[in-house]
């Protein structure tokens, strides 16, 4: 079984997508638009431009993304989960916590836990949690 989070971007999935690969070194694998749906299924214009679906890698989990339906354009606000990124380096976390704060809300500051070496908490620009931990046992 594998578990993927699936998520929804409303019309910023093309941003989206391109902050990841800077801010994570995210690897896009797959990409449709609406456009390329066949026959009665495709959407044209602006929406046609929309991603219906994405598949992304972040190290060595495959997240998947959308802007969802054509006509939607209302972003419900992500709750209820985080993302969570372990890392073995302190300083590669920082890195990757900076970077998914900008234009961001941080809600726990990068720092060391009695836990971690180093974690973080972050809301990036496009709402979704993200959790940026080394645990004590990393080297």
């Amino acid at each position: 079984m594998v578990v993927q989070p699936y998520l929804h971007f409303y019309g910023r999935c093309e941003e989206a997508l391109a902050f990841y690969e800077q801010a994570l070194g995210a690897e896009v694998t797959f990409k449709m638009r609406h456009k390329d749906a066949p026959g009665e299924f495709a959407a044209e214009g602006e929406a046609g431009e929309r991603i219906m679906h994405a598949s992304f890698k972040v190290g060595q989990t495959t997240l998947m993304a959308t802007d969802g339906n054509p006509n939607e354009t209302a972003a419900p606000a992500y709750s209820g989960f985080s993302i969570s990124i372990s890392l073995d380096s302190p300083a590669k976390g920082e890195k990757l916590f900076e970077a998914l704060a900008q234009g961001g809300q941080i809600r726990f500051p990068w720092q060391p836990t009695f836990w971690a070496k180093g974690f973080g908490m972050v809301v990036d620009k496009f709402g979704v949690p993200w959790m940026v931990n080394v645990e004590n046992s990393a080297p």
